[in-house]
C-alpha cells in the first residue's frame, strides 16, 4: 500500500466518515476541527486529531497539513472557511485537495480556488437513496460517472442454475459482470460456464442510460 497520508478538516458526520474510513483503510490521517468534542470523538480512530482553527494559516502549518499528500476539506456550513482553507491549502502546495460544496455556486468558487475534487455528498447521496428505491433487487449502485455506474443486484429466482453465457447480461442489457459474491467468497471475473446459485449477489458495471431496462427485467 502507498504510504499517503491524508488530511481531513471539518469533523462533522460528512468528515468523519472519510476520516474514520481511510483509517480503517491502513492510512494515516490529520483530522482536525475547531469542536474540542469533535475531535475528542475522532482521536482513536485516526493517527493524529487536532483542536485548531483552520482558517488560520500559521496554525494550519503548525498542525503539520503540508506533510499530508492529499487533503479534505469537509467544512459544514461556512462556506467562506471552506473558500479560504481550500485557497491556502493549494497555496501551501498540497498536491490534490478535496472540497465539499453546499451547492453549484460554491463547487464552481472552489473550482475556481484551485480544489482538485468538488464533492457533493448530500446531492450524490440522494441519487444513491432514490435509484435504491426505485429498485427492488438492486443492493448497491455506485455512480462513477454521468455515464457508467457500479450495481449489485441480487440473483433472481428464475436465473438460478443458469450459467452467465445463458443469461447474457452483456449482450441484453451492456453490462459487464465484474464478481459474484457467493457467502464469504468473491469470484472476480467469473467464467461463462459459472452456474448461479442461491444467495448470490452479481456486481455488474454498464452505462447509466441501460440501467432501467436492466432493473425492470429483473424487478419482474
Amino acid at each position: 500500500m502507498e504510504s499517503k497520508q491524508f488530511g481531513v478538516i471539518g469533523l462533522g458526520r460528512f468528515g468523519s466518515s472519510v476520516a474514520k474510513t481511510l483509517s480503517e483503510l491502513g492510512y494515516e490521517v490529520l483530522a482536525v476541527d475547531s469542536s474540542e468534542e469533535r475531535v475528542e470523538e475522532i482521536k482513536d480512530y485516526v493517527t493524529h486529531a487536532v483542536c485548531a482553527d483552520a482558517t488560520d494559516e500559521h496554525t494550519l502549518k503548525a498542525v503539520g497539513i503540508r506533510n499530508c499528500d492529499e487533503v479534505v476539506v469537509a467544512i459544514g456550513q461556512e462556506m467562506q472557511n471552506s473558500i479560504l482553507i481550500t485557497l491556502m491549502l493549494k497555496e501551501m502546495g498540497i498536491k490534490k485537495v478535496w472540497a465539499k460544496a453546499q451547492n453549484d455556486l460554491h463547487g464552481k468558487i472552489l473550482s475556481k480556488v484551485g480544489a482538485d475534487h468538488v464533492i457533493y455528498p448530500e446531492k450524490e447521496m440522494g441519487i444513491k437513496v432514490a435509484n435504491k428505491m426505485v429498485a427492488n433487487n438492486i443492493l448497491e449502485f455506485i455512480e462513477l460517472s454521468e455515464e457508467y455506474s457500479i450495481l449489485e443486484i441480487s440473483i433472481p429466482p428464475r436465473y438460478l442454475g443458469k450459467t452467465i453465457k445463458e443469461i447474457d447480461v452483456r449482450a441484453k442489457y451492456g453490462f459487464t459482470i465484474l464478481a459474484i459474491k457467493r457467502g464469504n467468497q468473491l469470484l472476480i471475473s467469473p467464467s461463462s460456464d459459472e452456474q448461479f446459485q442461491t444467495g448470490d449477489i452479481l456486481v455488474l458495471i454498464g452505462r447509466n442510460e441501460n440501467f432501467k431496462k436492466l432493473e425492470r427485467d429483473i424487478g419482474d
